[in-house]
């Protein structure tokens, strides 16, 4: 602590902000939010079977990208000497020892999860992992018969001798490393063997010529086993000494200099290509490995020991994710139909339920549908001029963009904000890019050095002679699969305010317009930071005059330190504060004389929390912000983003009531401590699950629609 001035001028202690204890590393946050999703498949009562399976993928593939992003710009730093330290006191090369100890420590978790408890799980169910060596020998030509057929001809072994160079690997690889011996020279050989991405990584036996079983049991085989048994048939005259599995995790940043691009669509395919040959970043090998094919991995893939990981069992534990596809409804959440009020009571006429009154939607508990219904039928009015609409992450076979190519090819002016450089999304938007500017829309990839996250649709529509406005503005992506699993709010409305802003932001995105005042809504990077940390100080304010000082955040993550000193400022003076935040939490709650008044929670259940709530209290005059960004330098400095303000105070009431049940979870709820780590919410509240109260909610909603659209 050290001794400051208050704006009254009077001598009092004022905490030291840039105390390094105050804050939690970015890195190891992340880390604890993916321990958290692993917990959901560790817990036997938390979910169904398979998905607690599923639970296991996501953790893995959350852990592959974070490895590709997040540790190599770390590995990056720490290979260019940089010993500077983060805003919490760590180093490069201590995030990165960090990093592995708790890795390897969740590693055992999952391992023990999965063979301890789900395979024998499984197995009571009718669901069987095999090993080809336990197979009849009647079965095993069978499978062979299969392999010859089926898996052979996609093989390609690759040798490597002084005659043939290292062979090279792609990104997320699975291979085999061989040793051979030449039964005619007896030197002794060594090859590798991909198992091939383009072919199902579980085998169903049940599906293959000879295995076919009436008992209901489904059996199941690794592809990676069945090739490992059959590598006679890609080295005849060779002896095979014995095979490894190993997999490599590449670094999958693309750098771009965009003021070096010609063409930056070319130059973000370029990108995609070079992203298969980025340094290694994580070699996972298996226990059995021995020291002489070890080294010689690391060697040709030039790493080291910290970026070796021993996995005891599968290696790629992401493709459980095909479980999925078996038909076993009863081992998997229950479906649920969301509630459609426009739909049910306007029918596809999204203009006329808008033209009636403002439109919130909660997805996916209200569905997405209403979205995809807005954009078909702006293409097929013949009363709409244009539309205007920015695209982040739309996925394959997009209704939304199938729907704006109607719409060019009907002749109607069409803007889109294509955000190319997506991460992981790229290719996709290529395509979408390449299809739209096909049919005549304009495409824009946004401003130079930053990218379009926002979420806004802008639709001009002839009505009486005037032009009328209709806007569509979201906290989530214009993707209907994601809109069944993610939570993100919808706003529908003709509001002139916001329309005005909405105007000026795609003149800005799509031309030279240097607009950089904006009426209503708040725009990154333009202001989005200075209206949150004025919102959050004018709290102080009220805390003072009436201690009424309130705040409630919903975000995905929490790293900003300029917002996260204004958060403790306003603790400091009194103001309550709840953050709920799924993912990265740099902010340490209730440290004594510093954020006692803040409470954070991490929810993480069978939906995606992903939408963004700013609730203020303002002495009773209450503002809430929703929109695209999270409080992070790169969404604050480096994206564009949007908050738009709701003024309708039944919809205010509304989110609000949204998140405080949210902060009323205790089963699907995490709370952080002081130490920056979390606990399940445990208390003895009658049990609170927000996720499924707000799925009765819509069934509840759904029946009321339905008698609403009868009495029409």
């Amino acid at each position: 602590m050290q001794t400051g001035n208050d704006e009254n001028g009077k001598g009092e202690m004022v905490p030291d902000f840039l105390d390094t204890s105050l804050y939690v590393n970015r890195e190891l946050s992340w880390i604890y939010f993916n321990q958290r999703v692993l917990e959901e498949a560790l817990d036997p009562a938390a979910h169904p079977l398979l998905e607690r399976v599923k639970f296991i993928s996501i953790f893995s593939s959350n852990l592959d990208e974070y490895f590709m992003i997040r540790v190599a710009g770390i590995e990056d730093q720490y290979e260019a000497g940089i010993v500077d330290r983060t805003i919490d006191g760590h180093t490069p090369f201590e995030q990165l020892e960090k990093i592995r100890t708790m890795v390897l420590r969740q590693f055992a978790e999952r391992k023990e999860c999965f063979y301890c408890d789900l395979v024998p799980a499984l197995r009571r169910e009718g669901i069987e992992f095999l090993r080809v060596s336990e197979l009849s020998a009647l079965q095993q030509r069978a499978l062979s018969h299969y392999f010859r057929k089926e898996i052979f001809p996609v093989l390609t072994p690759l040798a490597f001798d002084t005659g043939h160079p290292f062979p090279f690997m792609s990104n997320l690889s699975l291979n085999l490393a061989i040793e051979l011996e030449d039964e005619e020279s007896s030197a002794l050989k060594f090859a590798r063997v991909k198992v091939p991405g383009i072919l199902p990584r579980l085998l169903r036996l049940n599906d293959i010529k000879g295995f076919r079983d009436d008992d209901g049991i489904i059996r199941l085989i690794w592809i990676e086993d069945l090739i490992e048994s059959n590598l006679a048939h890609l080295f005849p005259k060779m002896k095979i000494i014995q095979s490894h599995l190993f997999r490599l995790i590449r670094d999958a940043d693309i750098e771009i200099e965009e003021d070096e691009a010609g063409d930056l669509l070319e130059t973000i395919e370029q990108g995609i290509r070079s992203r298969r040959y980025g340094k290694v970043v994580r070699l996972d090998i298996t226990p059995a490995m021995p020291l002489s094919v070890r080294k010689l991995l690391m060697k040709n893939l030039e790493v080291t020991e910290r970026n070796v990981y021993e996995i005891d069992g599968v290696l790629g534990f992401s493709s459980l994710l095909e479980l999925m596809k078996i038909d076993r409804p009863e081992l998997k959440d229950d479906p649920f139909m969301p509630c459609n009020r426009i739909t049910e009571q306007f029918g596809t006429d999204v203009f006329a339920a808008i033209k009636a009154k403002d439109r919130l939607l909660y997805h996916p508990y209200d569905s997405f549908q209403p979205v995809v219904d807005f954009i078909n039928q702006a293409a097929l009015d013949a009363d709409v001029l244009s539309i205007k609409q920015t695209l982040y992450r739309v996925g394959s076979n997009s209704p939304i963009v199938h729907a704006l190519m109607r719409a060019a090819e009907e002749g109607k002016q069409v803007a889109v904000l294509v955000e190319l450089k997506a991460r992981f999304d790229e290719e996709n938007n290529i395509v979408w890019a390449r299809a739209l500017e096909d049919v005549g829309a304009h495409v824009a990839y946004g401003l130079p050095g930053l990218k379009t996250h926002a979420k806004l649709t802008l639709v001009v529509r002839r009505e009486q002679k005037k032009l009328k406005r209709y806007l569509h503005l979201g906290t989530g992506n214009y993707n209907p699969t994601t809109g069944k699993i993610y939570t993100d709010y919808s706003l529908f409305t003709i509001n002139e305010q916001l329309a005005n802003d909405v105007a000026e932001l795609f003149n800005a995105l799509t031309g030279y317009s240097k607009h950089t005042e904006y009426r209503k809504l708040l725009v990154s990077p333009i202001n989005t930071r200075k209206r949150i940390i004025e919102m959050i100080e004018r709290e102080v304010e009220w805390s003072r005059k009436e201690n009424k000082g309130r705040i409630i955040m919903k975000m995905n993550a929490l790293v900003d330190v300029k917002t996260i000193r204004a958060l403790y400022a306003a603790s400091c003076k009194g103001v309550k504060i709840d953050l709920v935040i799924r993912g990265v939490c740099c902010l340490k709650p209730g440290i004594p004389g510093i954020s006692e008044n803040i409470r954070v929670i991490s929810v993480i259940g069978r939906f995606l929390e992903h939408s963004r709530a700013y609730y203020f209290h303002n002495g009773g005059k209450e503002q809430l912000y929703l929109g695209s960004a999270d409080i992070m330098p790169r969404n604050l400095d480096d994206r564009v983003e949007t908050l738009f303000p709701v003024f309708d105070k039944t919809f205010i009431q509304l989110v609000k009531s949204d998140l405080e049940l949210i902060l009323s979870d205790n089963v699907k709820a995490w709370q952080m401590h002081a130490d920056g780590i979390y606990s399940r919410i445990n208390n003895d509240n009658p049990r609170v699950n927000s996720q499924t109260l707000f799925l009765h909610r819509a069934g509840l909603k759904k029946t009321l629609c339905k008698f609403k659209a009868d009495e029409l």
